[in-house]
């Protein structure tokens, strides 16, 4: 039996846990107050085969319109942040944003990149974030990890198990506790005017404007183009499915115009990946992830 002084609820709609707006009822939703009740949930569903699904911010996932067996563990109140030198902790369910705004606040560079990210530091970590040409690995020191099986870790980084949006915790089972970063001094007159450049560039691109999940699929720069150029090139913006749409504004980004289905936003991925497929012979790479009974 799970046990703890957080939120524990049967039949959670998950449309409002996710940056998609979409998703069906939990079996089980827990919501840990501290990372030891957090740890007793996982342990647990480990040692008793149930599956265990973590939720951080809800972004770059597709939860089924049929919901999730078994437990989904809501990680947002796990939020913390420590400077010690030029070393910045944050617990895993802290969101991005907050990071780079504590590492600004103690005159740190090094996390300009990810302010207006959407998501945690958690599912960061997990799929080691990229965006204006810098990635999460570029500042992490190490992280603490809940091993489901062999338990607590600290896993140092090691630039060979990192690649482009991959991470070593893709191949484990367990929960991302805690990650430290090695910044550096910094100017913050000069840190903040490109948090806002990035802010704005994010606005002008449209990632705001309607409920998404980010780029729906990986770039491979073998294919000679951003993977949102390449859909714009075969007349794919503005295709709809239901209430699923590539948006007007971007190739690379499917966004819900409201009451969409799950099933129409993965319809939707599929006519893109059979089109780009056919028509040019590449075979993209999703960077969304399904969740749930599909």
């Amino acid at each position: 039996m799970i046990k703890g002084d957080g939120r524990l609820q049967e039949g959670e709609v998950l449309s409002g846990h996710t940056s998609f707006r979409i998703g069906g009822p939990a079996d089980l939703f827990a919501v840990p107050q501290t990372l030891e009740e957090a740890a007793r949930i996982v342990t647990l569903c480990a040692r008793e085969s149930v599956p265990c699904c973590l939720l951080g911010g809800g972004t770059n996932i597709l939860v089924s319109d049929k919901g999730v067996r078994g437990v989904v563990v809501d990680l947002t109140l796990l939020s913390g942040l420590r400077a010690d030198g030029t070393l910045v902790t944050a617990l895993g369910g802290t969101p991005v944003s907050a990071l780079a705004e504590f590492a600004l606040s103690k005159g740190l560079a090094g996390m300009e990149f990810a302010y207006a990210l959407p998501g945690s530091v958690g599912g960061a970590v997990w799929m080691n974030a990229r965006c204006y040409e810098r990635e999460i690995s570029d500042v992490l020191e190490f992280v603490d990890y809940l091993d489901a099986d062999n338990g607590q870790e600290r896993l140092p980084m090691r630039r060979d198990e990192w690649e482009y949006k991959v991470s070593p915790f893709q191949r484990m089972r367990g929960v991302i506790q805690r990650a430290g970063f090695r910044l550096a001094p910094g100017n913050p007159l000069q840190m903040e005017d490109l948090m806002q450049e990035h802010m704005r560039d994010r606005e002008k691109k449209g990632h705001f404007l309607f409920p998404c999940a980010g780029s729906v699929f990986k770039n491979n720069r073998a294919f000679g183009a951003p993977t949102g150029v390449i859909v714009d090139s075969l007349g794919l913006k503005g295709r709809r499915i239901g209430g699923a749409q590539v948006a007007p504004f971007h190739g690379n980004i499917i966004v819900n115009t409201g009451g969409a289905t799950a099933r129409d936003v993965l319809s939707l991925i599929e006519l893109v990946e059979d089109e780009v497929q056919r028509r040019l012979g590449f075979s993209l790479e999703r960077e969304v992830i399904l969740v749930g009974e599909w």
